[in-house]
Formats: C-alpha cells, sequence, structure tokens
C-alpha cells in the first residue's frame, strides 16, 4: 500500500471544524479520500463519480453528494464537468497555503 501525507492542517484544524463545527464528518472523509487520489499521489485532480466515490468511502452517494457542496461552498474542492451528466473532475484546495495555490 502506498503512503499518502496530509498537511497536518488536515488533522489539527479542518477535522475539528468540518466533524465538530459542521456536523459533517462525511465531507471530511470525502476531503481526505480526495486528497489522498490527488495530492496524495502527486495529481491535480481526479475524475471521479460520486457512487464510485461513495463505494470508496462507504458512504452513501446522497451523503457523498453534500460533502461535496459542504466542500465547494467551503473552497476546499474545486469541481468541473465536461457536461452535465459526466463525472465531476475534483480539485483539492488548501487555502491555508495561499502562495501556493
Amino acid at each position: 500500500m502506498n503512503k499518502c501525507t496530509v498537511d497536518a492542517y488536515v488533522i489539527e484544524v479542518l477535522m475539528r471544524d468540518l466533524v465538530g463545527h459542521d456536523r459533517a464528518p462525511s465531507a471530511f472523509l470525502v476531503y481526505l479520500y480526495l486528497w489522498s487520489r490527488t495530492l496524495g499521489a502527486q495529481a491535480k485532480q481526479v475524475r471521479i463519480s460520486h457512487q464510485r466515490l461513495a463505494e470508496a468511502t462507504g458512504l452513501s452517494k446522497s451523503a457523498v453528494q453534500a460533502a461535496a457542496r459542504l466542500l465547494l461552498r467551503r473552497k476546499l474542492i474545486r469541481a468541473h464537468l465536461e457536461h452535465r451528466t459526466a463525472a465531476p473532475e475534483y480539485t483539492v484546495l488548501r487555502p491555508w497555503i495561499r502562495s501556493k495555490q
């Protein structure tokens, strides 16, 4: 299994913020999974459907959709659709590192 390095900020601040304050542990799980598939795999973005994201995280598809909406609203991810029915292409953002994004 490959290793994935995560910024300390994600565990020390973001986890508490998403899980405790926003009451959205699913958003934290989705963010971690997308991190592992992008920054953790040294990739800029990942194209993945909500269904595949749900299967990968163990969440329901509706929980993944709600998590993605929250992460988009909080500007922690960016999503791009080629067309209306395409799987989103996600980019993980790190707003706490302003100079690198």
